[in-house]
């Protein structure tokens, strides 16, 4: 059973930047794509970004694409969402999931393709 753990998260004026960090334990790590979500009250939880099991691929979110990098430490277990240019839109409880395939070929966006989740991080960006 992977366990994950955020932190990283706070607030921050528009155009700042914030690093968020994914802390897994259980499981093996290493054959796990890891993905973050976000979600605000009232809506759905979106896809923001995630990183293949191996580390050698990664997918964005059209609406951080460019701002946003994801990267992660398999030797430590971590997963990090590095986030620059913050804009009021991006305020969410972010989330980091496990992916519920194990060396899976192509990158999970699916939010059904996560089986594992952490208990979610707010990140509050001031205009």
């Amino acid at each position: 059973q992977v366990q994950l753990v955020e932190s990283g998260g706070g607030l921050v004026q528009a155009g700042g930047s914030l690093r968020l960090s994914c802390a897994a334990s259980g499981g093996t790590f290493s054959r796990y794509a890891i993905g973050w979500f976000r979600q605000t009250p009232g809506k759905e939880r979106e896809f923001v970004a995630a990183i293949k099991w191996s580390g050698g691929s990664t997918s964005y979110a059209d609406s951080v694409k460019g701002r946003c990098t994801i990267s992660r430490n398999n030797a430590k277990n971590m997963v990090y969402l590095q986030m620059n240019s913050l804009k009021p839109e991006d305020t969410a409880v972010y989330y980091c999931a496990g992916d519920g395939l194990e060396i899976r070929r192509w990158i999970a966006i699916r939010i059904a393709d996560y089986n594992y989740w952490g208990q979610g991080t707010q990140v509050t960006v001031s205009s």
